[in-house]
């Protein structure tokens, strides 16, 4: 559904966003109350705008439009915190999950483009090796960031105390764990990104 559609659906339906994530997460933001309990427990919200609280009001408030520029489901760690601590037992994290495909389905680009980068080269990393190189993410990251030295000055402690390899080390079922992923994509309906780049 690409954004002009989106905005139609919502001014025919003032409940259509709760209604798409209902149907694709299986949770009912309208039951939230409002207790602020989420937000109180979110490691990252102090840090961002809107807060969990928030979110959930405006998707109760149809309110895509704020939503496609917001930061909070970018920066969720999905901790579980909130979703533990909601007393009507709302999964939350499942609700930002489903917002984070639900802007990139409208054709909206990530507020937090980073954020996003790192997300891909870590599911990268996991379908090529079976677990995450970590010095290959980092460096992929941050080349497609623009910011090649981003953290370089943590790197001499952390390769001087065995955390990290120049070389990745695959996992011997590692085509299980690429056919799981690429499962979870089709199950999703998200179309495949771009081949691995070398190394990745």
């Amino acid at each position: 559904m690409t954004e002009h559609e989106s905005t139609a659906e919502q001014e025919r339906n003032p409940h259509a966003l709760r209604e798409r994530i209902l149907a694709l997460s299986g949770e009912d933001v309208g039951r939230c109350i409002q207790c602020g309990k989420c937000t109180a427990g979110c490691p990252v919200a102090p840090d961002v705008q809107p807060t969990p609280n928030q979110v959930m009001q405006l998707i109760r408030m149809n309110d895509l439009e704020t939503l496609m520029g917001a930061s909070m489901f970018w920066y969720c760690s999905s901790c579980q915190t909130c979703t533990a601590r909601c007393p009507m037992e709302i999964d939350i994290e499942a609700v930002m999950n489903t917002l984070r495909r639900l802007v990139l389905e409208a054709g909206g680009e990530p507020a937090e483009k980073d954020v996003a980068t790192l997300n891909k080269v870590f599911l990268r990393s996991l379908r090529a090796h079976g677990r995450i190189f970590e010095f290959g993410v980092v460096m992929n990251r941050n080349l497609r960031t623009g910011k090649p030295l981003r953290d370089a000055m943590l790197g001499p402690a952390m390769f001087g105390k065995g955390k990290l390899g120049l070389r990745p080390h695959n996992v011997r079922q590692r085509k299980k764990i690429k056919r799981i992923i690429e499962k979870a994509r089709r199950f999703e309906r998200v179309e495949p990104g771009p081949p691995d780049a070398p190394g990745e």
